[in-house]
């Protein structure tokens, strides 16, 4: 963590900010100076530890719930940042779930899950946050080295995250005009985070996978997070970083 404050006076919401990368960028943020809206779905409890550490280092945290696979519920989550804040520089859209299974045997319910955060979820905070981000202003997508690498039972998960690419070069040529930028991140397997519920053959495969043979912390992607929300990485846009550690898959 840096204790640089080139982010200043500036307001950052992070999706999914109760737990895993989604909290290790939100701690990030708030070290650079940032004010922090810390999102949650269904984890309050992970959300208030997070709000927590923030304040503990003195930084100001907001914890606001909202479903983003629901519109009704993000434009109600924008509202009460309206209300909190005078302003919104930073949004991260690190929210999602995964889940997966063989082609013959399609679960609808996991289907709409995965379609509703990864791909509704993204797309509807964004087009809040397009309403008031002004020049400077940042978003970052979160997406997975599964949309590179897709394995077998991960097609729907890694679809997801392929969209996530299409709607950052898009929203990246559209805002532009406005200021801001538009990145992705695409984390390889990180702890904490999903992998950490994987079984132990999985983490070693995913070990193997890169030079380095570890897997990566979420400390390193809210690095290149940071590096993307601030002003230095202002002629960074539509861009689509791979942190992965070399990964080949």
């Amino acid at each position: 963590m840096t204790t640089t404050q080139q982010l200043a006076g500036r307001v950052a919401l992070v999706t999914g900010a109760g737990r895993g990368i989604g909290r290790e960028i939100a701690l990030e943020l708030v070290a650079r100076g940032a004010s922090m809206v810390v999102h949650y779905s269904g984890s309050e409890d992970g959300a208030r530890e997070t709000a927590a550490q923030i304040e503990v280092s003195g930084g100001t945290a907001f914890i606001q719930q909202a479903n983003v696979s629901v519109r009704a519920e993000v434009v109600a989550m924008f509202a009460a940042i309206d209300q909190r804040f005078d302003r919104l520089d930073i949004v991260v859209n690190s929210a999602g779930v995964s889940g997966g299974g063989s082609l013959a045997d399609l679960d609808e319910w996991q289907l709409e899950r995965m379609l509703g955060v990864n791909f509704h979820g993204p797309l509807f905070v964004a087009s809040e946050a397009a309403k008031r981000l002004g020049a400077g202003g940042r978003i970052i997508n979160i997406s997975s080295t599964l949309g590179e690498f897709p394995m077998a039972g991960s097609g729907i998960y890694s679809a997801t995250k392929v969209a996530i690419k299409s709607f950052t070069e898009s929203w990246a040529r559209e805002l532009g005009q406005k200021g801001v930028t538009v990145n992705t991140v695409i984390p390889g397997a990180t702890s904490p985070g999903m992998i950490d519920s994987a079984p132990d053959s999985a983490v070693e495969f995913f070990k193997n996978a890169s030079p380095f043979n570890r897997i990566g912390t979420a400390g390193e992607i809210a690095a290149v997070v940071a590096f993307l929300a601030s002003p230095e990485a202002s002629w960074v846009s539509g861009a689509h970083i791979l942190a992965n550690g070399a990964a080949d898959t």
